[in-house]
């Protein structure tokens, strides 16, 4: 396979990544605005980001109104995030 295909191929992976963190964070921003998440908007994101921080919920209890389970999600989508990129460099750098 092509070193610059490959590259191409993990550069748009951690893209798409970096994008998910981004609408997380929207995602987070919302809570903040009365009836955000009802809309249709909201729900459409509920779909996406929901799966991912089901887990980190059921682990972590809110600590009276704050959630901290999405702080922890999200930090670890940037660890994750930062990780696929130390792998794939690895694997560049190798094939070099």
């Amino acid at each position: 396979m092509d070193i610059h295909l490959l590259n191409s191929i993990f550069s748009i992976i951690l893209i798409l990544v970096r994008i998910y963190s981004f609408g997380m964070l929207i995602y987070f921003l919302l809570s903040w605005l009365p009836g955000a998440r009802e809309n249709a908007l909201g729900q459409f994101m509920a779909k996406i980001y929901e799966p991912y921080l089901e887990p980190f919920r059921r682990i972590i209890p809110p600590i009276g109104m704050i959630d901290i389970s999405s702080i922890v999600a999200l930090i670890v989508l940037g660890l994750f995030q930062r990780g696929l990129a130390t792998i794939f460099n690895m694997i560049i750098n190798a094939l070099v």
